[in-house]
């Protein structure tokens, strides 16, 4: 519990001094799209095409533990896209939802408290954890968002309008030209490695600060939007882990491969969605919600998981 606890504090301080920031005035309500424009639009891209650009085909052939993590991921994402569907919700604000329920904060949490419990072993899986999520997920939902958010109705200059806004969008540029730049076996020079790093690495941390910038702001809260966030934390923490384990089972996916796929689709919702909620002007009361419930929640189901699994923390 305490190793955990290690792990989950610092993304509490990162909303709260947003939060503390915002309250007592040090940045005023235009630090949320702005900031938010900017992980978009510059940091995100570069952790995307540096995630990419690393991928290694042979590392990457893990089968079973593919199948497994992304059609759980799958299947929980298009289950609570068309469950909000059917509830009424615009095609955009169910993409979020959907992302919601099935975006693990793999990179994030999933890299060192797996490297706690297994070693240098889990780098790989979670590699792929967070492709699949990052990347292949994201994009999907991004399709979906912009779709959703275009007014034509001819389907042929729909799908001009939606992929004339896809080509022109970083967060699926960027892991293609990552894709491709990694292809050609080049490497990435030293500087332009540092850079992406630090560029990078300013994605996940800039987008809580946000969140807690966001929350910051009084607005009304409905009965409506505390259920949804409990119902969606509760897909994400219990349904996504559940599902993924059967999978796993069904495929014949090795114990420490398996445990490792169900670990991974328990961890809470990553800042994603709340990422594309502001930049879609999409509403994100409910979105940041579930960030804070979800990774607050997994203080406990983590723990318990991983008793249920009987997974301890590697030795030094």
């Amino acid at each position: 519990m305490l190793s955990m606890l290690s792990f989950v504090a610092p993304v509490f301080a990162l909303v709260a001094s947003g939060y503390v920031a915002r309250r007592i005035g040090v940045m005023g309500a235009p630090a949320v799209a702005e900031l938010n424009r900017f992980v978009v639009y510059m940091a995100l891209p570069a952790l995307l095409f540096d995630i990419m650009a690393h991928a290694k085909a042979a590392d990457l052939a893990q089968p079973g533990f593919v199948a497994a993590f992304g059609l759980a991921c799958g299947v929980v994402f298009y289950g609570t896209l068309g469950a909000s569907l059917l509830a009424g919700r615009p095609l955009a604000q169910a993409s979020i939802d959907g992302l919601l329920g099935a975006y693990a904060n793999t990179a994030y949490m999933g890299f060192p408290v797996m490297l706690m419990l297994f070693g240098t072993e889990s780098l790989v899986p979670v590699t792929l954890a967070s492709i699949l999520t990052v990347c292949v997920l994201f994009a999907s939902a991004i399709v979906l968002i912009e779709i959703g958010s275009q007014s034509e109705q001819h389907p042929l200059r729909l799908a001009g309008t939606v992929g004339g806004s896809l080509v022109r969008n970083p967060l699926l540029v960027a892991p293609v030209a990552g894709a491709l730049w990694g292809a050609t076996g080049l490497g990435l020079p030293a500087a332009a490695e540092t850079f992406l790093k630090l560029l990078g690495g300013a994605a996940s941390p800039l987008a809580l600060v946000v969140i807690g910038l966001f929350l910051a702001e009084r607005r009304p809260v409905t009965k409506a939007d505390t259920g949804s966030a409990l119902l969606l934390s509760g897909v994400k923490l219990a349904v996504h882990p559940a599902l993924t384990w059967a999978l796993a089972a069904a495929l014949h996916v090795p114990p420490k491969l398996t445990f490792m796929a169900v670990l991974l689709a328990a961890m809470p919702t990553g800042t994603g969605p709340f990422m594309l909620a502001e930049h879609y002007r999409l509403p994100a009361v409910v979105t940041s919600a579930v960030i804070l419930v979800s990774t607050l929640a997994a203080l406990l189901t983590l723990p318990a998981l991983m008793l249920l699994l009987g997974v301890a923390p590697a030795g030094p």
